[in-house]
């Protein structure tokens, strides 16, 4: 598959495909979204928010969750904030969100049937890596969403007047339902 994709990529080029997507490092509308990478989003997300390339700062993973304070999701919007002029922040879950099936434990007996050892994942143990809070997933989006809002707006280098809301998407019709924090 990468081959296909270096292939059409090297086609894109010299056809000058990326002439309409030429856009600078800074948001036009200010705003960077945290998001899943459900593969469902990858086009639904951006078209159900008006958004072109340009217009927004756009961070995913597997749930569109903050798995620490000061991992690489909160680096990324404070370099968002900070150097890029972000000020607005949406949190965007999503309806059938495979993070609400993800299991610590099974995920490790996966990692072990793909040959990692016991003795490493002991090792990671041991250095403090808290599997079940990397690897698991969550119950309910909506209490993802909030979780991820009492962290951002009471975290200590976030400034206060960054407007920061969040919100479930529908991952079939796009349908913003806001979900406000406690």
């Amino acid at each position: 598959m990468i081959n296909n994709i270096l292939e059409f990529n090297k086609k894109f080029v010299e056809e000058k495909g990326y002439e309409k997507y030429i856009t600078n490092k800074y948001p036009n509308k200010k705003v960077a979204i945290l998001t899943c990478m459900d593969t469902r989003l990858l086009e639904l997300l951006p078209a159900a928010l008006g958004l072109k390339n340009g217009d927004a700062k756009i961070i995913k993973n597997a749930g569109g969750v903050v798995a620490h304070p000061f991992g690489s999701v909160v680096q990324s919007l404070m370099v968002a904030i900070l150097d890029l002029q972000v000020e607005d922040v949406m949190v965007i879950g999503h309806t059938d969100c495979g993070a609400q099936s993800m299991d610590a434990q099974k995920m490790l007996g996966k990692l072990k049937e793909r040959g990692i050892s016991e003795e490493d994942i002991n090792l990671l143990h041991y250095c403090g890596v808290d599997f079940d809070t990397w690897l698991g997933g969550f119950d309910c989006v909506e209490n993802s969403v909030k979780n991820t809002l009492t962290i951002f707006t009471h975290h200590p280098l976030i400034p206060k007047d960054v407007t920061i809301r969040g919100f479930i998407m529908d991952s079939i019709t796009g349908e913003l339902t806001s979900v406000e924090c406690d």
